[in-house]
């Protein structure tokens, strides 16, 4: 009896310490299960079981937070010199003008049609479900203090939009950390440094290159933290907002997810067909980096990480480098489809009625506003303030959606960085092959 009990025991022990061997070695699994138990400790101190108080329970979920705050923290402090790095790099490795041509032809042609479509699956489901059609619009709000200033979208102004794209001030830049005028200032200099002699670029670049490669040894010390940083960041989610917020809003959240869901099977055809990969293989290497996005609701700040996740599809290094800055940028098409959802929803509670042609108009203000909108959470709000200011949607509304935007905001990040990745991988051998 003693000697199979001493076996069973053994057995057990074996077995844990294969299952520690396993979860050490995937860092998805790590940070799968510290979602979910950051979703249960935050439901245990959130308001609907009530078992603390909620000040209390404010306090806790900062401190459980503070691991995925020195995350995007230390993401933070690398990440300019790394966009700027690694897209000058790419830029430089372009084998002919020619190839940098058709590089940036198609990937301006995947951002801007991915967009149209992610608004055009918004607008649809917005207008098929109606989510806002049960809600009435409350009385006396003011917006959100994340909203920002308000401004009506004008046409006369857009001239003036245009310029002020281009980075007058690179150091203010830095200092606000405009990523798209780094972007821009990043692309000016690549092409530059391709239109000079070789040998007068060669020390700018291994000074790049030496900048790149301690950028991205920072990251992998970030990257030790993102378990305990995801089961942080969850809980402390969970405890702000709650179960409850998410059923009262179940229509409009639920229809944002379809469409959210629709758009990544299109990503995941895409890179079906077009860069032969499975479903099970693509989730296999990328999950990880999925679930970072979903936690940190920052395609900016997993960019680093998207980059290695390109890598391993075999994606080669100068397209990478190149395209997943660029996209972690300009391509969010699920922002795009989100703010579709949402002013529609807006529109609805507030008894709005759009015309086609002003439907239409609305479709083009959301692909411009979310192509260049920084990839950080929360924008999202004040990008969908000024729009719907635009089409005299009162903005007033936005209390009822600012409780579940950040799960909404999670969402839609996975979505994007999806994006970045497909987009990586249908333009790996543009330059190789020079297609």
């Amino acid at each position: 009896m003693l000697n199979e009990t001493g076996s069973e025991l053994n057995r057990l022990i074996r077995q844990s310490s294969k299952l520690r061997i396993w979860a050490r070695s995937r860092l998805w699994a790590q940070v799968l299960l510290a979602m979910v138990l950051g979703i249960a400790t935050g439901a245990l101190l959130g308001p609907a079981a009530a078992l603390v108080q909620p000040k209390t329970a404010g306090m806790i979920g900062n401190w459980l937070a503070l691991p995925g705050q020195l995350f995007l923290g230390l993401i933070a402090i690398v990440l300019v010199p790394l966009v700027f790095s690694s897209i000058v790099s790419g830029l430089a490795g372009v084998p002919s003008n020619e190839a940098m041509r058709k590089l940036g032809v198609r990937l301006g042609l995947f951002i801007v049609s991915t967009t149209f479509l992610a608004a055009w699956i918004g607008i649809s489901l917005a207008h098929l479900f109606e989510p806002g059609t049960e809600l009435a619009l409350p009385v006396e709000h003011t917006p959100p203090p994340s909203a920002g200033p308000v401004q009506g979208f004008d046409l006369t102004r857009l001239p003036d939009m245009v310029a002020g794209v281009l980075p007058t001030n690179p150091a203010a830049s830095v200092i606000q950390g405009d990523l798209l005028a780094i972007v821009i200032l990043a692309v000016l200099t690549g092409v530059a440094a391709t239109q000079i002699q070789r040998e007068k670029a060669v020390p700018f670049l291994a000074l790049l290159d030496s900048l790149m490669s301690i950028s991205m040894t920072i990251v992998k010390w970030a990257m030790l933290l993102s378990p305990l940083a995801v089961f942080g960041l969850m809980a402390q989610l969970m405890i702000q907002i709650g179960l409850d917020s998410l059923l009262g809003l179940l229509s409009y959240v639920g229809t944002v997810l379809l469409g959210l869901a629709l758009l990544f099977l299109i990503y995941a055809l895409s890179l079906r067909l077009i860069g032969g990969l499975g479903f099970r293989t693509f989730i296999s290497m990328a999950g990880s980096n999925l679930l970072l996005a979903f936690s940190t609701s920052s395609s900016s700040a997993v960019m680093p990480s998207t980059i290695q996740t390109a890598r391993k599809f075999h994606v080669p290094e100068d397209v990478a480098n190149l395209v997943i800055p660029l996209g972690a940028t300009m391509n969010m098409a699920g922002t795009a489809l989100y703010q579709s959802v949402a002013i529609l929803f807006l529109a609805q509670i507030s008894g709005v009625d759009l015309s086609m042609s002003e439907t239409i108009l609305l479709v083009g203000t959301l692909v411009a506003s979310s192509i260049g909108a920084p990839g950080t959470p929360g924008v999202s709000i004040a990008i969908l303030a000024s729009v719907a200011a635009g089409f005299g949607i009162p903005a007033t509304g936005l209390v009822i959606i600012l409780g579940v935007d950040r799960l909404l905001d999670m969402s839609r990040t996975v979505v994007n960085v999806t994006g970045d990745i497909t987009a990586a991988v249908i333009m790996k051998d543009t330059l190789s092959k020079g297609i």
